[in-house]
């Protein structure tokens, strides 16, 4: 990343050759201008394949010695996944290659010709002029264990997407054979599998003991010792059960074949996080990371897999706007608006950030005194979001510090700080 606009526009001379690029799953279309904005190539397809890739390289070689440039530069905007097996192929050849921000393109695309029309061809004029303005940001291309990472963190959260899923769809079937199950069991703990498991329906519960449920209980696995109160309540209920009585045959195997999933994913699940918790630990940044109080394995892992290493950063100011953390204000005149934050950015870190930050202006002193004097200061208090916002800047900052220099969280040093704030506001 790179905060000087200038250096981007100097980064495109007169002997650079300027590709845009739109991408689309199966055909993608390139342009090529120069640092003027002329078009040196009106726009043409690239095939996604190797075939395809292979003739985009040798007419990039044709276009760079026809218009005797001595640079190339591609970039492109990053439409879902796609962009990403091109990506890896120009860094094999040593290509660089920039992003466009699809927001820019989008309202970029009637200057020319003053039309709304989009198409493939156009968008790719777009993108290579506004690479010419210095309007790219510069990509950071996970590798190693931050690829790892990235790709596992991106299927833990599929499969609780898909936990969670199958979660909706158990209570569904409880809502209509077991209503009542729900007054006795609050949340799917072990006794409550044990009982879809060995007694899913009313009847199989009605005319037996509280001894006999907890004897068939035992024989799930991880079930030791099952509850008598719980298992007196089923009693209790089953006669009373408005559940429906037709098709119960399919319901037990649909509610057998959701308890197997929902087991199977869970195991899944709990491997894969083993997994992300060993390759998060090879990184060297784990440590300093983990020194911060409240801070612990899962939300060092989704950092690390949003973020990559830290280190990587000049700044943390990078990092406030991967976080769409950055403020943003309407004023026009004499009007002041309201400013907020800008939210264009990686909405998982954004979101993981205000999940940590709860918890540590609970617990964590240095975190929990910040947030009390920025909402209780007399002079601009801010609300309780607001200083949550500010805090997850803070975080930022800290972890950024950190792990560039090498350091373990000090909370008296925070809290020194503190005082210096108090004393100078």
């Amino acid at each position: 990343m790179n905060f000087n606009t200038n250096e981007k526009i100097n980064q495109v001379s007169e002997n650079t050759l300027v590709i845009g690029i739109d991408i689309a799953k199966h055909k993608h279309f390139a342009c090529a201008v120069d640092d003027r904005g002329r078009v040196l190539q009106k726009s043409f397809p690239i095939f996604q394949s190797r075939i395809g890739f292979e003739a985009f390289y040798e007419r990039l070689l044709a276009l760079k010695q026809a218009h005797e440039k001595q640079e190339i530069l591609v970039g492109f905007e990053p439409t879902g996944h796609y962009w990403m097996n091109l990506a890896a192929f120009l860094t094999q050849y040593g290509i660089p290659f920039v992003m466009v921000n699809p927001m820019h393109v989008n309202r970029s695309k009637e200057l020319d010709n003053n039309l709304q029309t989009k198409n493939d061809q156009k968008d790719a004029l777009v993108i290579a002029r506004l690479m010419r303005d210095g309007r790219f940001s510069y990509p950071r291309i996970l590798e190693g264990v931050e690829a790892e990472l990235r790709n596992g963190a991106t299927l833990r959260a599929k499969i609780q997407e898909d936990l969670n899923a199958l979660h909706n769809r158990m209570i569904r079937w409880l809502d209509r054979f077991f209503p009542e199950f729900t007054h006795v069991f609050k949340n799917f703990v072990k006794m409550a599998f044990a009982v879809l498991e060995k007694t899913p329906l009313p009847i199989d519960i009605q005319g037996k003991t509280p001894e006999e449920l907890l004897f068939l209980y035992r024989q799930v696995e991880g079930m030791k010792n099952p509850h008598l109160t719980k298992a007196k309540q089923l009693i209790e209920l089953a006669p009373q059960s408005i559940g429906l009585q037709e098709g119960l045959v399919m319901a037990r195997f649909e509610i057998a074949t959701l308890l197997t999933q929902y087991h199977m994913m869970q195991a899944q699940l709990d491997d894969l996080s083993n997994k992300l918790s060993e390759l998060a630990h090879q990184m060297t940044d784990y440590d300093y990371l983990a020194s911060v109080p409240g801070i612990g394995d899962v939300t060092i892992v989704e950092l690390l897999s949003e973020v990559g290493s830290l280190t990587q950063y000049e700044h943390p100011r990078q990092l406030i706007k991967l976080a769409g953390l950055t403020l943003r204000e309407n004023s026009s005149g004499q009007q002041k608006g309201q400013k907020r934050i800008s939210k264009r950015g990686r909405r998982k870190l954004r979101a993981l950030l205000f999940r940590v930050m709860m918890p540590l202006i609970r617990h964590n002193p240095a975190f929990k005194q910040y947030h009390e004097y920025y909402t209780s200061r007399t002079v601009n208090p801010l609300r309780k979001k607001q200083s949550i916002v500010v805090l997850c800047g803070k975080l930022l900052k800290i972890l950024h510090a950190l792990c560039k220099k090498k350091q373990r969280f000090n909370e008296q040093q925070m809290m020194k700080d503190f005082t210096t704030l108090q004393a100078a506001a």
